[in-house]
């Protein structure tokens, strides 16, 4: 059966049009905090990588360099407290959102099979299910669907975009368990793991207390584009277990799906440098420090919101009320209804505009008050 546009939701950003341009007609102009497209400059160590790689006339590998692989394996062991990461057993991909979208299809899911994701999700988790012909299942309840051998696929997302939220060890190793009994694929969405903004590090699905000796069934999905301003560069990978990167890699080589070989040196070089990691992360602190009480004080309440790239905010009205307001003091933000009908009283603020832009959107809050 041939894939029908009418299949697929509507693209939800294209839904933003009015608020941007009554937001826009603010006296002081437009202050964007909608989106999580980073502003900052790309780190000069990434920059110097990717030039110094650009004499690079033949195809590269779909697998990728043993230097990437080696790299995102150390990296994993280093700052995600999973020390048993297989080079092999790791694929760059071109940006994370292409193979969350892509995923269930590639793994051969399809009619009567079953994709589990949270309740207020990035949209491209169901639209992946869409495109594989599978039944989305939205929900944060493991009960809900185990032992259902339906369940091929389930997403897990730490921290949360949109919320924010951070799952904790034990409750990812539940998910593990769950799915293990039914021979179901988890992937985790880890992509904001270095943004937590409490003493907590964020845990990853490879983690030994998760997954235990075995990354058997498991997958962990992380984007460089966060961490180290590369969203052009469309730098991720995936990582877990053999027998499901194999596969891929399959796929892969047959579509011509490639990361370009200056980005995958460039990769390389961002792993293995924190420091870029902590100035931006620094960044992001200062802006969020600086947001966080005028949204307050503007009468919203933040919930969760531990780590990542937003405020996850509600006045307890419908999303789409409070986008006006906040239209009406030249800010745009995402409606919560883009991700979910549990999100719908919520909206998610984003600090992923520079200063002077945060510091206008906090001085126009206050005023609010």
């Amino acid at each position: 059966m041939g894939l029908s546009p009418r299949s697929l939701p509507d693209f939800p950003w294209d839904s933003l049009a009015p608020y941007r341009a009554r937001a826009a007609a603010h006296p002081g102009g437009l202050v964007d905090l909608s989106v999580g497209t980073p502003v900052d400059p790309t780190p000069a160590v990434i920059r110097e990588a990717l030039a110094a790689a650009a004499d690079s006339p033949g195809y590269p590998t779909t697998h990728g360099t043993l230097a990437l692989r080696e790299a995102v394996a150390a990296w994993f062991a280093r700052r995600r407290s999973a020390p048993h990461v297989d080079p092999a057993a790791v694929l760059p991909t071109i940006g994370s959102k292409e193979l969350v979208a892509t995923l269930p299809a590639y793994l051969g899911l399809g009619a009567g099979d079953v994709v589990v994701h949270p309740r207020a999700a990035y949209p491209t988790y169901d639209v992946g299910a869409r495109l594989a012909g599978a039944t989305p299942l939205a929900t944060d309840d493991v009960e809900q669907w185990r032992g259902n051998p339906a369940v091929r696929f389930v997403w897990v997302n730490s921290p949360s975009n949109p919320t924010g939220a951070v799952t904790g060890a034990s409750d990812l190793a539940a998910v593990v368990a769950a799915a293990r009994e039914i021979g179901a694929i988890v992937a985790s969405d880890e992509c904001y793991a270095e943004l937590s903004w409490t003493d907590d590090p964020v845990p990853s699905i490879l983690d030994p207390r998760v997954c235990g000796d075995s990354h058997e069934g498991v997958l962990a999905v992380y984007s460089l584009s966060k961490q180290s301003n590369l969203a052009g560069y469309r730098a991720a990978f995936v990582a877990g277990d053999p027998a499901v990167i194999a596969a891929l890699l399959e796929v892969r080589k047959h579509a011509g799906l490639i990361v370009p070989a200056p980005v995958q040196a460039a990769m390389v070089a961002a792993l293995a440098d924190d420091s870029h990691v902590a100035e931006q992360k620094a960044r992001y602190r200062a802006r969020r420090d600086m947001l966080l009480p005028a949204v307050e004080a503007a009468g919203f309440r933040v919930e969760h919101s531990n780590a990542g790239l937003y405020l996850w905010a509600t006045r307890g009205e419908d999303c789409w009320d409070t986008l006006g307001m906040l239209a009406e003091a030249g800010i745009l933000a995402a409606p919560g209804a883009f991700y979910g009908e549990a999100a719908r009283r919520h909206v998610r603020i984003a600090l992923t505009a520079g200063e002077r832009e945060v510091s206008a959107a906090s001085s126009r809050l206050a005023k609010r008050e």
